[in-house]
């Protein structure tokens, strides 16, 4: 994988029939899919899990996704997200991540998604735990 990236940091996937548009490509609104499914996977590499936090009263809530596509993946392509986290405020988490097609190494997306920490009525809440994503290996 690129610059010997940490095993933890990347979930792999291979794309699937049914995710293309008629184009033959997978269809945009599907990356955010492979995106949310690599931030959880990230996020139990590092001990945690999505749904136990949300069990503790943690909703950790996407508010900005900014996608930027490079090249289409298509049917049976293998590839894989890599994923790492900022802080960028008390409330606020960044996740950066990239979607590489594994054959080539080629980038295929870079994307930033932005999440924040409420209770489940939606008041901003401090995830204590989130110091625990933040130890950057990649």
């Amino acid at each position: 994988m690129k610059n010997n990236l940490d095993r933890l940091n990347c979930a792999s996937f291979e794309v699937r029939d049914y995710e293309c548009d008629l184009q033959g490509i997978v269809n945009n609104a599907v990356y955010q899919n492979y995106l949310e499914h690599a931030r959880h996977q990230f996020i139990k590499s590092r001990g945690l899990d999505f749904s136990e936090i949300t069990k503790q009263g943690i909703q950790l809530v996407l508010i900005k996704a900014e996608l930027e596509y490079k090249r289409s993946l298509q049917s049976g392509d293998h590839f894989y997200v890599q994923t790492r986290i900022e802080r960028t405020s008390k409330l606020k988490l960044t996740f950066y991540q990239k979607v590489y097609r594994t054959r080539d190494e080629q980038l295929m997306l870079n994307a930033i998604m932005t999440v924040t920490s409420t209770t489940k009525e939606g008041r901003p809440i401090v995830f204590e735990q989130a110091d625990l994503l933040l130890d950057n290996r990649a």
